[in-house]
């Protein structure tokens, strides 16, 4: 492949709008539109010059970190993990702006990737064994004169818990917004560990304000701060309104001086959605912590693992639709709603779809909650640990269909060799696996799917002409065990005497409950492949019109995940998501094989792909320059639970030219 230097960067002092889904030119947010789908109208990109498809630039910013992984050993917590590079840039008057697992921001002429500016929040690394970030926003002040500095403003998550207001033309902190250009979201939490809370989506832009959410950190305690979602004024930095997501008609329980919201709430950590018409902005909730014992929530999880709409303007809610009961299986909404019009019954309709963990799709109408098409409580295994409950139905969509079957008997077990095969089945043997929602139990249950997926953070995309939702899918096993309180100190040595748990299970303490837990990343062989069998990942095409499958197809292949000559199996382990074009092409990487790849729209038909120099773990985005040409970037750095190593690629693909 040969770099391509573009000729000419023209700087426009004239703001590109941040416009909604349906008219999107560029790429003004993370998820392409304020209300995601990855989408972009450009079309000089198609199928007949896929071929011709090169890379334009490269941009390093030399911030990544070796470390452990689930291919080459976990040593989590004894060492920090690898990063992952998860973001996805914007495009925002003429400049591309991006954030790197360590925090800072760049800003790089679209044409040639040359840098303009950067800035360090300097974040104290050494405090947080997996720091991210996966995008900022762009907002424009429409009380400070065009030139002027700070009317363009790039607002940027900081891992420790802060939002940055940024000069969209130098890079630096705006002053008049907050602190000297920051707020603090610790304020009212109450003391923790700053581990605990942290901040690793961008912030959703709805008119003059900035809603931010959280990551609390997973299976920790019962006592780890509250979700809250917070609305900051963009001029000032002032807090506007908070939503504290407990139950309506309740007060928080606070328990020391200076607390505000409540402890061990769902919270929000991917990305939101808003919609400018109907002034609703959509946050796809979390699980209560933590994750596999709820028996101490009494109440606390009434909003979580659901799809959540806020009046912009005020943080009350209008309604709210939850995907998972009482979530004791981490299954919490790990995407962006994504908004899309839709004519259904001669009749358009204002809609939103909602991947999942559990490969279900919940397709809604955004003004009311209500679903576009039935959803039926069905009956699901039964029978919690002592002290906690299930509940005795959850929601399951008649369409779309799933895209994974969650069932796992011994005859779907998989094995290289009938050893492996054989030990699988037997360690199968000890374990609850009654198909989809098997409760965690004291020895040990499948979850299949994982709590990875199904579908994660990376979201689907949205061919907003054909009405196409395209969505890849994680079909993998994983094995979580409760371990009574008593016991915990011996199964964290047991854990360090077994080279297959070390490297892919850890010991989580769920302080303040009867249990800690031993979570697996994976249900593995002792030749360390899955026992699920393959393929464990795939990519499918939806017909939003009526909710049919129209195609899916296995996504990547075992090139870079196995020795040779094992690179045969397709459909490999995947996180991230895809982008579409108004062409008909749909651009995805998040394989362990180091692809992008190109698949027709609305066939499946893969027709293009170009090696990268590791796993793309994010999600695609293309915008056009004022000369002319359309770039499609991807970022490329490796991701620590799929083992791919890590780097720092920046990589945008163009048309050659001659």
């Amino acid at each position: 492949m040969k770099k391509i230097l573009a000729a000419l960067f023209i700087a426009l002092t004239t703001p590109i709008p941040l416009v909604t889904q349906a008219q999107v030119e560029d790429w003004p947010h993370v998820g392409g539109a304020s209300g995601g789908g990855h989408y972009t109208t450009h079309t000089q990109i198609n199928r007949d010059n896929l071929d011709d498809l090169e890379v334009a630039w490269i941009h390093r910013s030399g911030d990544y970190r070796e470390g452990g992984n689930f291919k080459d050993g976990n040593n989590y917590p004894e060492e920090p993990l690898q990063t992952a590079l998860q973001v996805t840039p914007i495009l925002f008057n003429n400049a591309l702006y991006y954030c790197t697992p360590f925090n800072r921001v760049f800003a790089l002429n679209p044409e040639t990737g040359e840098e303009l500016w950067s800035y360090d929040p300097e974040v104290n690394l050494e405090e947080y064994a997996v720091p991210r970030c996966r995008g900022v926003s762009a907002w424009t002040s429409s009380k400070i004169e065009p030139g002027q500095a700070c009317q363009l403003r790039i607002i940027a998550p900081v891992v420790d818990a802060r939002v940055v207001a940024l000069d969209a033309l130098t890079g630096k902190p705006c002053t008049d917004f907050g602190n000297n250009g920051e707020v603090n979201l610790r304020e009212g939490l109450g003391e923790h560990p700053n581990y605990e809370y942290l901040l690793t989506t961008p912030p959703a832009i709805a008119g003059d304000l900035a809603i931010v959410g959280s990551a609390v950190t997973d299976n920790m305690s019962t006592t780890v701060p509250g979700g809250v979602v917070r609305a900051y004024d963009l001029n000032t930095g002032d807090l506007a309104w908070f939503w504290d997501p407990i139950p309506p008609g309740t007060e928080p329980t606070l328990t020391e001086e200076g607390q505000l919201y409540q402890r061990a709430t769902t919270n929000v950590w991917s990305i939101m959605s808003f919609d400018p018409e109907l002034n609703l902005v959509y946050l796809p909730t979390g699980n209560t912590s933590p994750d596999y014992f709820g028996g101490l929530r009494d109440g606390s999880d009434y909003y979580s693992s659901s799809v959540v709409a806020l009046h912009a303007s005020t943080g009350e809610v209008a309604w709210h639709f939850q995907t998972v009961h009482h979530d004791i299986w981490d299954y919490d909404v790990p995407s962006q709603p994504t908004l899309y019009d839709v004519t259904m019954n001669g009749k358009v309709v204002k809609a939103l779809a909602q991947t999942t963990k559990m490969g279900y799709i919940f397709l809604l109408d955004r003004e009311t909650g209500e679903p576009l098409f039935p959803v039926e409580e069905r009956p699901v295994p039964q029978g919690a640990v002592p002290g906690d409950y299930t509940s005795p139905t959850q929601p399951f969509p008649t369409k779309p269909p799933t895209l994974l079957d969650p069932t796992f008997n011994p005859e779907d077990v998989w094995g290289l060799t009938p050893w492996d095969k054989n030990a699988c089945r037997e360690r199968l043997a000890g374990l609850r696996s009654e198909g989809l929602f098997t409760p965690p139990s004291i020895g040990g249950s499948v979850h299949f799917p994982s709590a990875v997926g199904g579908q994660n953070w990376g979201g689907p995309s949205v061919d907003m002409q054909r009405k196409v939702l395209v969505v890849n899918t994680l079909h993998m096993a994983s094995l979580v065990e409760l371990i009574p309180r008593d016991k915990c100190e011996q199964a964290a040595i047991d854990r360090q005497n077994d080279p297959l748990q070390k490297k892919f299970a850890s010991i989580e303490p769920s302080e303040g409950t009867p249990y800690c837990d031993l979570r697996w990343v994976g249900f593995f062989s002792p030749l360390e492949l899955p026992c699920s069998p393959p393929p464990w990942g795939t990519i499918a095409g939806i017909d939003l019109s009526n909710g049919d499958l129209l195609w899916q197809v296995p996504l990547g292949t075992t090139r870079d995940l196995a020795p040779f000559p094992v690179w045969f199996i397709e459909g490999v382990p995947n996180t991230g998501g895809p982008m579409s074009t108004a062409s008909g092409l749909t651009f995805i990487a998040a394989t362990t094989d180091f692809f992008l790849r190109a698949f027709d729209t609305m066939t499946g038909e893969e027709l293009w792909k170009e090696r990268l120099p590791t796993g793309g773990h994010a999600t695609p985005m293309s915008y056009q320059t004022p000369s002319g040409k359309q770039f499609v970037v991807i970022a490329a750095g490796g991701h620590y639970s799929f083992g791919t190593p890590p780097s720092d690629h920046i990589i945008a693909f163009a048309l050659e030219k001659d």
